[in-house]
């Protein structure tokens, strides 16, 4: 037995470690989404069981991600719990297509500040949401409103004993996250946001205090097909853009993922196209199930590679742990404190928000800095799907941007012809900046114009140049002598002829 699992021993208890991170957080991420806990440990179950079955990456972990939380919650909100199968399902099928069209590895092209601004806006709302959770109060549906009535949330907050007993639990729970790195090491064996969520449970029943809990309906009776209402909302055009998103921003971030689990440890690498099908063959049982979208997610994944995981028997192993806690202990979930599932989310929104990675590209790149400050604004002022296309956007009028530097440089030595050189990349978007140099020059003087310093001159400048080499000789001055640059075609020449 050994012999033929040579790592089982390993594998084992590092699905015990990561089953017991994923606990809190699927139930956590199903609750912030609006929709029942057992939603979400169906997800994990099939994460750990159907996708940690399928090649692609060896060590990442797939479950129900804080990262999607906003997204479901706004597709909750809109079709209703019913529709989310729907969404799911054809996520999926959106997600198995592009890994079989092998599309998956584009997803590394996708700028890192979209995705960083991703992240921070998420991780914005996310924080925002849960504090209104924490409190015991409803939030507000769009980001911004949620942010703003914070200020009020808190005033009412504290005219409530009830609110504030409330708010005291998630404040706790995420000071025992945030100490427990503190802890002996044998003491950190058991993950933070389990120790969490239990020294809060523990709290709530000892002294009886009024707080929320989590409302259970039990396994199967959360499960739930779409049905052909479900199916017929597909007419509608708004929700073929939700679909999208949910395909578009579950593979980017578990490609991103596994590009970074990749990094921590030294086994296979990922095959992105693989991966892409796995995830996608995931979601598509997910929304036959009416159950959340996955994403691989870096907390579980890196929490498996540090327990010191060698195979995909690790990731399939917790998925079994979660199904037999989900079928047998289903009891548990109901005490857990609400406010204790918000302060485990708050604390996963705060590592969302990449702090360094803003500072060390504001130093560096400012241009990155000011997508990703931009992404995150657009999703907090907007929405998810619309607030990472203009990330994208951004991103793609930058490098264009960057792509067409050019350099003028104009000589007059006062007698002769004036030399003008022009060296990069000429394209439309520096042709207002050529043609006014060019322009600017006395129309009583012979020029020659070095385009040998050229890497590109597209159509619209080449034309441009040739125009006004046309209209600079027509009033009897030496026709513009040109140097050609290399890279034009055909050996054409800009001239005045």
């Amino acid at each position: 037995m050994v012999s033929k699992f040579p790592h089982l021993r390993q594998d084992f208890l590092a699905s015990i470690v990561v089953f017991l991170v994923a606990v809190p957080l699927c139930v956590g991420v199903a609750v912030a989404s609006g929709v029942p806990a057992e939603l979400g440990l169906i997800t994990g179950i099939v994460g750990g069981i159907v996708t940690g079955l399928l090649p692609g990456s060896s060590l990442q972990v797939s479950g129900p991600a804080a990262g999607l939380t906003v997204l479901v919650f706004e597709a909750v909100t809109e079709f209703g719990v019913a529709t989310l199968g729907v969404i799911v399902l054809l996520a999926g099928v959106l997600q198995l297509a592009m890994g079989f069209l092998g599309i998956g590895r584009w997803f590394r092209a996708i700028s890192v500040s979209v995705v960083e601004g991703m992240l921070c806006g998420i991780g914005l709302v996310i924080i925002a949401g849960q504090i209104y959770a924490a409190a015991g109060l409803k939030a507000p549906e769009s980001g911004l409103g949620k942010i703003a009535g914070l200020p009020g949330a808190f005033v009412d907050a504290f005219g409530s004993t009830e609110a504030l007993t409330s708010l005291a639990i998630g404040a706790g729970t995420i000071a025992v996250i945030v100490l427990w790195k503190r802890m002996p090491r044998a003491v950190r064996t058991v993950p933070g946001a389990l120790a969490a969520v239990v020294l809060a449970t523990v709290v709530t029943l000892a002294f009886g205090l009024p707080v929320a809990t989590v409302q259970v309906e039990g396994l199967l009776g959360v499960v739930q097909p779409p049905g052909a209402d479900a199916f017929g909302e597909l007419a509608s055009p708004a929700i073929w853009g939700t679909i999208i998103a949910f395909a578009l921003i579950a593979s980017a971030e578990s490609l991103f993922s596994a590009a970074a689990v990749d990094r921590l440890h030294n086994g296979p690498r990922t095959e992105y196209n693989k991966e892409m099908i796995a995830q996608g063959a995931g979601n598509t049982l997910c929304g036959l199930l009416g159950a959340l979208p996955m994403t691989a997610v870096i907390v579980r994944s890196s929490a498996n590679v540090s327990a010191g995981a060698k195979t995909k028997a690790s990731r399939v192993l917790h998925g079994v742990w979660l199904l037999l806690f989900a079928a047998a202990m289903p009891w548990a979930l109901a005490l857990i404190p609400i406010p204790a599932l918000a302060g485990i989310l708050v604390h996963a929104g705060w590592k969302l928000i990449p702090f360094r990675q803003i500072t060390a590209l504001w130093r560096a790149h400012k241009g990155e800095a000011l997508i990703l400050v931009v992404t995150a604004v657009s999703i907090v002022a907007v929405n998810m799907f619309e607030g990472v296309l203009i990330g994208l956007a951004l991103s793609v009028v930058k490098t264009a941007w960057e792509a067409s530097h050019v350099k003028l440089e104009v000589i007059d030595k006062g007698a002769g012809p004036i030399q003008v050189y022009l060296a990069g990349n000429a394209t439309f978007l520096r042709l207002p900046k050529i043609l006014d140099s060019l322009e600017a020059l006395p129309q009583d003087r012979p020029v020659e114009l070095d385009l040998s310093g050229l890497h590109h001159l597209d159509h619209a400048c080449r034309t441009a140049l040739e125009n006004w080499a046309a209209r600079h000789s027509a009033t009897g001055t030496e026709p513009v002598k040109v140097t050609r640059a290399e890279a034009a075609p055909d050996g054409e020449k800009v001239t005045a002829a």
